[in-house]
């Protein structure tokens, strides 16, 4: 979805999901309220079957948005989410750069805007 598309569903109980590694946030920012998964810990910390999975990951029906630096890294990551069992699964088209550029909030990583998921580097 784009990024306008995206910044909407929030309200409507999504969940943003930023797969980016820290050095990637740190250089350019973070999304305020998203939460930070790095891609290689996605399934395992959103699978509801799964002893590692984030507390609020309960359920199938969860609507994850995925979004990575252009796009490209969050769409394998929905499909993945999807394969799972996530029909919802979802990602944001051109990524954070796109974000950003259609003026949706940001901010400084050391704001500590977002919520940082276990085994993921703060980008502080």
């Amino acid at each position: 979805m784009t990024p306008a598309q995206a910044f909407a569903q929030l309200d409507a109980g999504a969940v943003l999901i930023d797969i980016r590694p820290a050095a990637q946030r740190a250089a350019v920012g973070e999304v305020p309220g998203s939460v930070v998964i790095e891609r290689n810990h996605l399934e395992w910390r959103l699978d509801p079957a799964s002893s590692a999975r984030m507390p609020w990951a309960t359920g199938y029906d969860l609507r994850p948005i995925v979004i990575c630096m252009e796009g490209y890294t969050s769409s394998l990551a929905a499909a993945a989410l999807q394969d799972l069992g996530f029909a919802l699964a979802t990602d944001v088209i051109g990524g954070y750069e796109a974000w950003q550029a259609a003026g949706l909030p940001t901010a400084r990583p050391d704001q500590r805007a977002v919520e940082i998921a276990p085994g993921a580097s703060p980008a502080f």
